[in-house]
């Protein structure tokens, strides 16, 4: 298993992006930046504030350059529209549920050597393909369990739970000693249930990836994909989320748990702050919030998944590619955004966030995914897409979800069945 701890400390000048050159025939293709550049942008509640703030910097410092925000609310599903043309701006987040990595060279410019820039940059392989980099994370997150601490402290619980089984007694606590829903699952927004996904790789190592694609059947006892869906089926079945998921509201939802009208999310590590947020908002205390890892241990360790945000990209389109590009650099650098996002910074050298300081005392281990072999870097998602089980979606898991409060039929056992026999089927046709 790759496991390794972030760095408690920086202080080290970090190389810039090393930006590759640009294709003959834009307007703007010498290398300095200027002019206008659009910024394609899932943060809607960011883009007329910090965003805002963020532009008039890189403005000052590249005088006569002048960026623009366009924030799409269904980034994934417009981005995906926007990309049939060659109208997308000029940076971007690459739309990572509809855009495979075998297909980044047809829209996006690349940006500097794989073997280069993973030495500054965490999570280069994600947006890299065939050793060129084509996306750079805006941040990274530490998979875990968003709390009330002062719920679970009313429930008799202070410590995380080890096990499946503890955390399930856990919840049945709070269920039982407190006013609070011990679970939410989001399931009307759907994404937080997609979000899961990303504790691929808590028991099952670095290679957890294609482990899972060379699986004819995940769903079985033992493995990280069945660990995940278990949890959540167990977690519903047993009454201890929400009594009507269909109304579920994210926003709402950060609000109830900074009040204690929630115990617990499955989330990244990135939520942390903005849980934080809503408890001061709500005259609480911040510290109120905490964050455990997931209740599965390797030798006796908590081990946390570390993955990237959305990966901030240039348009191989662009008329304007070195404003750009030098937007990519200064964002990702000098911004500050992870850090006012208490998320981990993709600059190596960058320290670890206060978020984490649950993590730090409990010593949790983390583990970066390793990035997919040479010529397998879409094998994943292809047998995700031809087994239209969306791993990385949130449909197949809405249906658990049905299941498992009797709004559909089936047990955990037939619908763990059915996605193995389809998983397996597209296995077998994707490997031909």
């Amino acid at each position: 298993m790759k496991k390794s701890v972030l760095a408690a400390t920086g202080g080290i000048v970090v190389a810039a992006l090393a930006l590759s050159g640009c294709s003959a025939g834009s307007s703007n293709d010498d290398g300095k930046p200027s002019g206008t550049i659009t910024v394609l942008s899932n943060r809607t509640d960011l883009v007329d504030t910090t965003f805002k703030d963020y532009a008039a910097q890189f403005e000052k410092k590249y005088p006569g350059t002048n960026v623009k925000f366009e924030a799409l609310t269904d980034y994934e599903g417009d981005a995906k529209i926007r990309l049939s043309s060659k109208d997308y701006g000029d940076a971007l987040l690459i739309p990572s549920s509809t855009v495979t990595k075998d297909k980044y060279s047809s829209y996006f410019e690349p940006l500097g050597k794989t073997s280069d820039l993973e030495k500054t940059y965490r999570f280069a392989g994600d947006g890299s393909y065939d050793g060129e980099v084509y996306g750079i994370s805006t941040f990274g997150s530490a998979m875990g369990l968003v709390i009330n601490k002062t719920v679970w402290k009313d429930a008799g619980i202070t410590t995380p739970p080890t096990t499946q089984d503890e955390y399930l007694a856990d919840l049945k606590a709070i269920k039982d000693e407190t006013d609070a829903v011990p679970y939410y699952t989001n399931y009307k927004d759907g994404w937080p249930l997609a979000g899961l996904e990303n504790a691929l790789g808590t028991t099952q190592g670095a290679d957890a990836r294609m482990k899972l694609a060379a699986d004819k059947s995940p769903w079985k006892a033992g493995s990280d994909q069945y660990n995940i869906d278990d949890m959540l089926f167990k977690t519903v079945s047993e009454g201890l989320s929400e009594s009507d998921p269909t109304t579920t509201n994210w926003e709402e939802s950060k609000d109830l748990l900074a009040q204690g009208k929630i115990g617990t999310m499955a989330l990244g590590s990135w939520a942390v702050s903005q849980m934080q947020d809503a408890a001061k908002k709500a005259g609480k205390s911040a510290d109120e919030i905490g964050f455990w890892p997931m209740p599965w241990q390797t030798d006796g360790k908590f081990t946390s998944v570390t993955t990237t945000d959305k990966l901030l990209a240039v348009n191989k389109n662009s008329k304007n590619k070195a404003t750009a590009k030098a937007w990519v650099n200064w964002f990702i650098n000098d911004s500050g955004y992870a850090k006012s996002q208490g998320a981990i910074s993709p600059v190596k050298a960058d320290p670890a966030p206060s978020t984490l300081k649950d993590f730090q005392d409990i010593g949790v281990q983390y583990v970066e995914l390793n990035a997919d072999p040479k010529g397998e870097e879409s094998l994943l998602t292809d047998i995700a897409n031809t087994s239209e089980v969306d791993i990385f979606g949130n449909t197949y898991r809405q249906k658990l979800i049905d299941v498992a409060r009797g709004a559909a039929s089936g047990t955990e056992e037939s619908y763990f069945a059915t996605l193995n026999k389809q998983w397996a089927a597209a296995k077998t046709q994707v490997d031909q």
